[in-house]
């Protein structure tokens, strides 16, 4: 990888890592803050700027940082014309609107909150344009609908901001899982999941049976997020959004994205019947009903708002023709897109907060009051509108040119007339946004009297706007940047030639009637506003609303119908359920015949697994009785632990034995504070029907393992068996697996254990300290049930095991690698030893004594885990790889080192410190309950003793 394709990971990050900034530099100031955003922006234009004309050369730079190779995985990036064009649009106008947002919030704004959201919105639009795998560019366009929602619910105050928020989260995150199906389809037919080799693989794709469907669901993410027919409805309503999210995200970023993704798929999806239906047809629907909303639209920013629509519509169809020329006219109108949108956003902006409203009836007059403003927006409104000498007239042309000669179904009419009225009603709500906000008399009813804002405010809609004059005077200054992405869209040269004068053609004739015909609608506002207030229509936010509603009732509905509380029916579904599928799979499965003899059935075997049968049974018919039940389960466990020591398997053994001890006691000192019996709650019926169940999914798990045994299978234990001491430096394969092969599961395991062991203290907190604490404050305890409430042999005895077992779970631990033993096996053997303690001489005695907080315990053990398993980064390893050697020291014998060890070690201190505190948790209760400290060191009381023989004699 260059140092130019090095770039392009960093551009991509610039963002996120700025988005760390302005929570902390608020504090230094609102300009301090604005600047400091900025400042990752500009070095992310400045990085791109660098790679500019090696990509308008034509040159392609990439960049991978493997991830998971083998599934496909890897952080790719590339830059192309069509990249390069979306990033520096990204940033460049990023920039204006920090500038423009510095300006535009209150103080009561959160403006460090703001940047931060627009870094991460950001970052996620520079990780679609700029990516090269398909998983990666489906993480970061879920991203763009997160952060969005974020920016479009920045007024957390206002309904219709956290209504919009919503709406444009469920619209677009259902349109992006669906885009996800069509990608995995592309990556499966290619046999990759680069875009690179998709869009190399365009004649492939189209000869696939599974085209169709890639396509439809591709599409759906497209026009979701672009607001495209039926979907158009969701991006009014998140104008509700302050208006430098609105400039930013519907002129030059999010919606654009659905836009850029139908052109980024162009070569490998463009070019069949089927695109060209689907994709111009709805484009050119989009466009036409966008535009007849607008003009009857009173607020400024929802008129702009549904005239996005209809543009984003125009680029739709445009890109759905299939055509050379058609790309290269949507190419050009993206950018002249982005200049008169977002200045009109931020002049309607400029003009809400000067004139605290932006409804059109209660404007007028403003030129006279706030000349620059009026000047900027009447500049991109006739951009907007095609008027010649302004650049959106240009590509509106080029638009009209392509319409003129398309076929819909073999109609020649139906295009062109649909288009030419998309364009007729555009000039019409163009000339409103000029002459009823800026146009007129000056009133007297403003709700607060407009003038121009300051610099700051109006200098970024400024240059926008001198940028739409700039290229309607000279649009061949354009013609270097809309090649270089009409080449990247369509895969193959391109010629623009962008000129003021198309001569005499169908296109201007349509031109001229869209501009006529609008000015007449202009002139007949007032009649038609009426009409259509009066006319009957659908609403889409009211159909939005109504379905939501419907399929929040249905899910109610079947909620409340199977999720009743209980554990019982709810395990009957699962369980149910996988018998059934697995059933399914059995039987479309080709099951060979037994490779493999039964082996012979010792009778000690055997009588040990009838015990095994009749102790599960029993658990079964006695769990109502919580203590024998829990005894039986013991007697479950010891027959496991027996069966593996007869398989051969002393490692599992020995972890089964320290686990099943650690559990009975923990569960017997968990009964204390129970009744001694579980009511009855299941009826008959209900019993038989789980009968039925258990037995089912036990004989289908017992008759599968069954069939695995007898017949022969390819596994992974002998790779680690051949490479145990060898790769691992230990003779102990299962100790070896844990903590080098499979360290990263063990590490998982160990931070899981951890937090149930932090979950259960929490939760016997939240107990605690309430009602329930109370009551069990108020509860009346038996202190004289014994005079020995501590039997002295127990206290004798533990304490003289508690340094022998700490010995042997040393010792244990140390000889892991090698025998027997290991990390997790250690902890549990040191915390039979302290739980003793605990059994023995009470919870409160014994916590007296503790001197190391368990919560330490297990944060030190996932920090030293985590630390042995960085520190293999140190040489230049995979995380978690082990290393080991061999020394010898005089008089000692050569003995191993190994970096396993201390991995171990950080199991052996969670695995106790998560044990401890769920005992300690215990012992919170049982102190609550009533049980006081020993004042002797045996536990006993002799004046407490006497006063009890007093009490009991009178």
């Amino acid at each position: 990888m260059s140092i130019d394709s090095s770039f392009l990971p960093i551009i991509s990050l610039l963002p996120f890592l700025g988005a760390l900034v302005p929570g902390l530099m608020i504090r230094a100031g609102r300009t301090a803050c604005a600047t400091f955003t900025a400042l990752p922006t500009f070095l992310a234009l400045v990085m791109l700027l660098i790679l500019a004309p090696g990509v308008m050369r034509g040159e392609v730079y990439t960049a991978e940082i493997a991830w998971l190779p083998q599934l496909g995985l890897s952080a790719s990036f590339f830059l192309d014309g069509l990249g390069l064009l979306f990033a520096v649009m990204i940033l460049g106008v990023g920039l204006l609107i920090t500038l423009y947002a510095r300006f535009y919030l209150s103080k009561d704004d959160p403006m460090g909150q703001f940047y931060t959201y627009l870094l991460l919105f950001q970052g996620a639009m520079l990780g679609i344009v700029l990516s090269d795998n398909i998983l990666l560019l489906l993480v970061f366009w879920e991203l763009t609908s997160l952060s969005s929602f974020l920016l479009i619910g920045y007024w957390k105050h206002l309904p219709e901001g956290r209504q919009g928020a919503r709406m444009a989260l469920a619209v677009t995150g259902a349109g992006g899982l669906a885009m996800i199906g069509g990608m995995l389809i592309l990556g499966n037919i290619v046999g990759s999941y680069n875009l690179t080799d998709i869009l190399a693989a365009g004649d492939q794709i189209k000869a696939s049976d599974w085209y169709v469907p890639a396509l439809i669901l591709i599409l759906l993410g497209a026009f979701t997020k672009s607001a495209q027919f039926p979907f158009h409805f969701w991006l009014p309503h998140a104008m509700a959004a302050p208006t430098p999210v609105s400039a930013y995200l519907h002129s030059a970023t999010m919606v654009k994205a659905g836009v850029f993704l139908m052109a980024r798929m162009w070569p490998a999806l463009a070019g069949t019947e089927i695109w060209f239906y689907l994709v111009a047809t709805v484009g050119l629907i989009t466009m036409v009903l966008g535009a007849v909303i607008a003009l009857f639209k009173d607020d400024l920013k929802a008129l702009l708002a549904f005239s996005t629509v209809s543009h984003l519509g125009l680029l739709t169809m445009l890109l759905g023709f299939g055509t050379k020329a058609a790309a290269i006219a949507a190419v050009f109108h993206i950018i002249n897109h982005l200049t008169f949108k977002a200045a009109l956003f931020m002049t309607a902006g400029i003009v809400d907060h000067e004139a605290h409203t932006r409804d059109i009836k209660r404007l007028g007059g403003l030129a006279r009051l706030m000349p620059v403003t009026a000047t900027i927006g009447t500049v991109a409104a006739l951009s907007m509108a095609g008027i010649p000498l302004f650049n959106g007239f240009i590509s509106k042309e080029m638009m009209l040119e392509e319409a003129s000669h398309t076929y819909w179904f073999q109609n020649p009419w139906i295009v062109p007339a649909l288009a030419t009225l998309g364009a007729l009603f555009s000039v019409a709500y163009s000339l409103r946004f000029i002459f009823h906000v800026f146009g007129g008399p000056v009133r007297d009813d403003y709700p607060h009297h407009p003038h121009d804002p300051p610099f700051g405010m109006y200098a970024a809609p400024a240059l926008l706007a001198v940028l739409v004059v700039v290229i309607g005077i000279a649009p061949f200054l354009a013609e270097p940047v809309v090649k270089m992405a009409a080449n990247a869209v369509t895969g193959a040269e391109t010629k623009p030639y962008l000129k003021i004068w198309h001569g005499i053609n169908p296109a201007l004739f349509m031109s001229v009637g869209a501009i006529l015909g609008g000015a007449v609608l202009l002139a007949l506002h007032r009649p038609l506003d009426r009409a259509w207030i009066a006319a009957p229509r659908p609403e889409a936010k009211v159909i939005f609303d109504g379905l939501v509603a419907t399929v929040v009732r249905w899910t109610r509905g079947i909620s409340e119908a199977l999720h009743n509380g209980a554990i019982s029916r709810y395990l009957a579904y699962f369980v149910t359920a996988t018998v059934i599928v697995g059933f399914a799979a059995y039987q479309g499965g080709a099951l060979g015949a037994p490779t493999r003899e039964m082996l012979p059935v010792p009778i000690p075997v055997f009588f040990g697994w009838l015990l095994l049968i009749i102790a599960t049974a029993t658990v079964v018919i006695l769990h109502r009785q919580r203590f024998l039940a829990l005894v039986v389960i013991g007697v479950v466990g010891l027959m496991v632990s027996a069966g593996f020591v007869y398989l051969s398997a002393p490692d599992l053994a020995l972890t089964q034995i320290s686990v099943e001890t650690v559990t009975i006691m923990l569960l017997l000192l968990a009964l204390h504070f129970l009744p001694k019996e579980t009511p009855a709650e299941s009826t008959g019926l209900r019993i038989g029907s789980d009968a039925v169940v258990a037995v089912a999914a036990g004989l289908a798990v017992g008759l599968l393992a069954f069939a695995f045994m007898m017949r022969d299978f390819d596994s992974i234990s002998a790779y680690h068996l051949a490479n145990s001491y060898k790769g691992g430096g230990g003779t102990n394969v299962v100790n070896v697996i844990l903590v080098d092969f499979r360290g990263y599961d063990t590490y998982g395991e160990i931070i899981v254990l951890g937090i149930a062991g932090l979950a259960i203290f929490a939760l016997m907190e939240a107990l605690l300290s309430g009602p329930a604490g109370a009551r069990l404050r108020n509860s009346s305890y038996d202190l004289d049930r014994s005079r020995d409430r501590h039997p002295l042999m127990m206290v004798v005895v533990t304490r003289l095991m508690l340094p022998i077992a700490i010995m042997v779970g040393v010792y244990i631990f140390l000889r892991g690698h090698n025998q027997p033993g290991g990390g997790f096996v250690a902890g549990l053997v040191v915390s039979i030893a302290l739980l003793m303690q605990y059994m023995a001489s009470g919870f409160a005695w014994t916590t007296r004594r503790q001197k190391i907080k368990y919560h330490t315990l297990i944060g030190l053990g996932v920090l030293v885990a985590g630390l042995t398993g960085a520190g293999a980064w140190l040489a230049g390893r995979p995380f978690l790889t082990s290393a080991f050697g061999y020394v010898h020291l005089e008089p000692i014998e050569e003995f191993e080192l190994a970096t396993a060890a201390l991995f171990d070690l950080g199991v052996f201190l969670c695995v106790l410190g998560a044990v401890m505190l769920m005992l300690y948790s215990l012992s919170r209760m049982a102190r609550h309950a009533g049980e006081t400290v020993n004042k002797e060191p045996m536990g006993y009381d002799p004046s407490r003793a006497v006063e009890s023989l007093r009490k009991k004699a009178e």
